[in-house]
């Protein structure tokens, strides 16, 4: 396993970091098996580990917790908040009054004194960029956190938040968490470069495109859109929904490219991310201890440049060939009235 300083927190972390959102009801609902799943990857290595606390409604955190009993000081442990937590107003978001409440309920889960690094999981626009960054700061003043980052963020408001932090004197963001695979590039064309040149350490998800990449869906195959990773997502996987086309004939290249190198397509798929100079390490999200064990097996795996020039030439850089960001938009996308005018201004315009 090789090993990369964190965002410049000097924090030295494994260049597979495992996720745990498959960790519960969601994925695997047996917690002592998790526990395993957990302590393989902690004995094979892996010294990072990412949670939120809405996976599986909390029950991801608190299997984490009791995995991590006894094994605390040796894991940098990652969390997130953002998504709600139950019904009824201000139990979701990145307002100071959520974010001081949710972070104890996510030690608590944890079982622990401390998160080495706690993320906001989404932009939130209904909150100044201000008031997050000063309640994440008192958090790490206080003990609680170790350093604090972003996830999914536009690269604009990464760079707000930093000017934010420059002109108040406020700490600011040390990582960002984006998706990014084989088949979802478009992070390269701003996200990235933007981690890069404000010294960001970068931990990316989603190296399968939510499975896409396990190499079980290929063109041509029945594909059964009721079970496992299609049904949660049956418009990414069904061979007829538009613009699915060309993530098969994409699969069929890469897979070859695979074949030629001696690996899985997995294993491609998860080392690619990595030899991308900003990031630092790939969240890979395993449900059962096999899938640990076959992503665990392509560690070594570091891929040239005549593979990278092939791969340019399957799904060229910066671009997208699926949105990576599942169901999810910003508000200011999905609500009519933050980009149209009223109809009594639009004459004014």
């Amino acid at each position: 396993m090789r090993y990369r300083v964190l965002g410049g927190t000097g924090i030295e972390v494994s260049t597979y970091c495992l996720g745990a959102m498959m960790f519960g009801h969601v994925g695997n609902p047996d917690h002592d098996d998790c526990v395993r799943i957990i302590h393989s990857a902690l004995d094979q290595g892996i010294n990072f580990v990412d949670t939120a606390d809405m996976y599986s409604g909390g029950e991801s955190e608190t299997i984490v917790g009791k995995a991590l009993a006894g094994r605390r000081d040796d894991v940098v442990l990652a969390t997130k908040v953002y998504f709600p937590m139950g019904e009824g107003p201000n139990r979701g978001g990145n307002s100071r009054r959520w974010i001081v409440r949710e972070v104890e309920d996510s030690l608590r889960r944890l079982g622990t004194d401390w998160i080495d690094l706690y993320q906001v999981h989404r932009f939130d626009h209904t909150t100044d960029i201000e008031e997050t960054l000063s309640a994440l700061g008192d958090l790490v003043r206080q003990g609680k956190i170790r350093a604090f980052g972003c996830s999914t963020f536009p690269a604009e408001e990464i760079v707000e938040a930093h000017h934010v932090a420059e002109r108040r004197g406020l700490q600011r963001f040390r990582t960002e968490q984006p998706p990014y695979s084989l088949l979802a590039r478009g992070v390269e064309a701003n996200v990235l470069p933007v981690v890069q040149r404000l010294g960001m350490g970068a931990l990316t998800w989603s190296p399968l495109a939510s499975g896409f990449l396990t190499g079980h869906y290929r063109k041509g195959r029945p594909i059964d859109l009721t079970t496992g990773r299609p049904a949660l997502t049956p418009y990414r996987f069904d061979p007829a929904a538009p613009g699915n086309a060309a993530k098969f004939e994409a699969l069929e290249e890469l897979v070859a490219v695979a074949e030629d190198l001696g690996c899985t397509l997995p294993q491609l798929a998860v080392a690619f991310p990595l030899a991308h100079p900003a990031v630092t390490s790939v969240i890979i999200g395993p449900r059962t201890h096999q899938q640990l064990q076959d992503t665990l097996e392509g560690a070594g795996l570091v891929l040239d440049d005549a593979v990278m020039d092939r791969i340019d030439a399957i799904v060229p850089p910066g671009t997208n060939l699926y949105h990576p960001d599942g169901s999810w938009r910003p508000p200011y996308q999905t609500d009519p009235v933050r980009r149209r005018r009223a109809a009594g201004d639009r004459s004014a315009a």
